[in-house]
This record gives C-alpha cells, sequence and structure tokens, in this order.
C-alpha cells in the first residue's frame, strides 16, 4: 500500500480562500493525496494571557500577542465550504484539524471524514471522544505525548470502533535531526498495533523517506508557496518544490522497499548464469574410475553442477571418459 502523503497547508493560508485554492492546486501538482487544514476560533482556543512558543516569536511581530496570531489565522467556517469543494473537483482528499468539538461538529455538518488531532490535544480526551464517534478515519499526532497518555486516547478510538493511525511526531519547528528517534515508529506499531505514520518538522526529505523505510503508512509535511509569507510556519514548511522532491523520495523509497519475499531478481538472472561456479574437471578421469574430490575443481559459469552437489558424487562411478578443463554434466557419473 502507498503511503499517504498529506500536505498540511494548516494556517499557511492566513485566512484567505484564494491562498488556500492556489495551495491546493499546489499540492496536487506536487503530489499529495491531501491537504489539511486547521478549524477553531481564536476566542475557544487561546486565553489572552497565552505566551508565544519560541519558533513563533522568531517568526511574527513581537508586539502581537499569541491571541491576535492566532486570531489573524482563523479560517471562517464558511469559507472552509468552498475549499471542500474545490478539493473535490480537484479530487484530493481534505482533512482539517479541529481544535473544540463546535469546530468538529462544523467539519462532520459540511461531510468531512478523515480527521487530525494536534499533538498538543493528546490531552483533550472530550474531543477525542467526539471524533471517535463521527470519523471514518483518525489521525493522532502524539508529539510531546508519553505512552501512557498515548494508550488513553488509543483506548477512546477503539472503544468506539473508529479506524486510527498514529503519527509520530517531533513538536517543534523545525525539529533538530537528532531529536527525531525515528525508532518511535516501531515502538508504537509494536505497542499499540494500529497504523504509525510520521508527522515531519525536520529540514529536507531524508527523515520522512527513511520513516518510509521503517514503515510509516502516512506522511505529514507543512506545505507553503512560499517560505517569506507572512505568518509563523512558513519558514519551517516545504515549498512546491521541495514537496514534490519528497513525494517522488518516498515514492522512489516504496518502490526500492518492493517485496519482503526473497526471490531472484529478472535483472540477476545473466549475471547469476556467468558468475556463479560450477564443477569442472581438475584431471583426466577414466571410464569407471571412481570420482573423489581432488579431481574437481570450481570455475566460471555457473551452469553447471554446483558444489553443493560434490558429497552426492564423490564415490560415484564416471560414466565416461572425462577431460581436464571440462564442466561436469548431468550423465556424467553413476552413483552406487
Amino acid at each position: 500500500m502507498s503511503c499517504y502523503i498529506i500536505a498540511e497547508i494548516g494556517v499557511n493560508h492566513a485566512g484567505s480562500v484564494e491562498t488556500a485554492k492556489k495551495m491546493i492546486d499546489a499540492a496536487k501538482s506536487s503530489g499529495a493525496d491531501a491537504v489539511k487544514f486547521q478549524t477553531f476560533t481564536a476566542e475557544k482556543l487561546v486565553s489572552a494571557n497565552t505566551p508565544k512558543v519560541k519558533y513563533q516569536e522568531s517568526t511574527t511581530d513581537k508586539s502581537e500577542s499569541h491571541y491576535q496570531m492566532i486570531k489573524s489565522l482563523e479560517f471562517a467556517y464558511e469559507d472552509h465550504l468552498p475549499v471542500f469543494d474545490y478539493c473535490k473537483k480537484l479530487e484530493i482528499d481534505f482533512i482539517s484539524t479541529p481544535y473544540d468539538i463546535d469546530s468538529a461538529k462544523f467539519l462532520v455538518s459540511i461531510g468531512v471524514k478523515i480527521f487530525k488531532t494536534a499533538s498538543a490535544d493528546i490531552v483533550d480526551l472530550s474531543l477525542h471522544q467526539f471524533i471517535s464517534k463521527n470519523a471514518e478515519l483518525a489521525i493522532v499526532s502524539t508529539g510531546m505525548a508519553t505512552l501512557g497518555e498515548i494508550e488513553q486516547v488509543v483506548d477512546i478510538y477503539r472503544k468506539n470502533k473508529c479506524k486510527l493511525s498514529l503519527l509520530h511526531c517531533v513538536s517543534n519547528y523545525p525539529c533538530a535531526v537528532e531529536s527525531l528517534n525515528l525508532n518511535v515508529i516501531n515502538t508504537l506499531k509494536n505497542t499499540f498495533f494500529c497504523d504509525v505514520g510520521y508527522s515531519d518538522h525536520a529540514v529536507g526529505p531524508l527523515p520522512a523517506v527513511a520513516s518510509v523505510a521503517l514503515g510509516a503508512t502516512i506522511v505529514e509535511k507543512h506545505f507553503t508557496l512560499d517560505k517569506n509569507m507572512t505568518g509563523p510556519d512558513h519558514k519551517a514548511s516545504s515549498d512546491p518544490k521541495e514537496f514534490k522532491e519528497l513525494v517522488d523520495a518516498i515514492r522512489e523509497t516504496e518502490v526500492a522497499l518492493g517485496s519482503p519475499i526473497k526471490s531472484i531478481q529478472d535483472e540477476e538472472k545473466q549475471m547469476r548464469k556467468v558468475s556463479r561456479k560450477s564443477l569442472f574437471l581438475a584431471i583426466d578421469v577414466k571410464e569407471g574410475s571412481k570420482l573423489t574430490s581432488d579431481m574437481f575443481t570450481l570455475k566460471r559459469p555457473g551452469t553447471g553442477i554446483y558444489e553443493s552437489e560434490l558429497s552426492v558424487i564423490v564415490g560415484s562411478i564416471s560414466a565416461r571418459d572425462l577431460h581436464l578443463g571440462e564442466m561436469l554434466k548431468v550423465g556424467d557419473y553413476k552413483v552406487d
């Protein structure tokens, strides 16, 4: 099954439907399977005294409060509809992350089937309860979470029989390579026995490609039209060129991973015949002679009898005169 690749538009549209549509076009052209938005109202999400995190301080106006920043990035409920319909037209999946139950109810009302929850909301159990009863698929990011916190949420989705995928994630923008701990993908798979993907906040395509090699079934990456656009997340996002390179690298990795079945590939067959070694006569041997191991040597090509058969051949009788330099063939010896 191909890795499901999500272009995380998030709040990079800055509240503009026109910009959102341009981003959907670019994500589709870059090979994304889905685009993801965020659905919230500042009043329900942020209290007045909430500080900004470090990366937001460095990418936004220092005089602007956390609340003001979030307020400026709202995507009005009514603006979701033309964007949702545009995704249908382009045949790319629409996903959103609701940050409260009212936002989740709205998304259900317009027909959204796939929900994503933010790492920070691993502790919003009421939101998970609602999503688990209404989504066809829930994708839960696990940045900043302990295994115990993840288990609590997994139990909610299992109880309500909602299909669930977990995303390994490190919640920083961008994330340092030494903090990625991609082996956690296997820890999550082996602990919770569900599909596990990777939400990538690192620079460059390599970590996402490595996650696929480790078995990630979903890769999510922040997406922008231009890293220089105004907003907190653009600098840590991939532009269309970078995103396409990421998609191409993942698809090539999937081809390279191939099948777990060990088999001889078609392109190996000629090499196998030429470069393997077969049993050749090291001396002349008269018909009726008892064959011993010192009568043989190994040489290319590998179209004859392999050394693994020597235990059967030793002690048998030559069926004809055998000559130095000849390849031994079936019928050249008789087994008593």
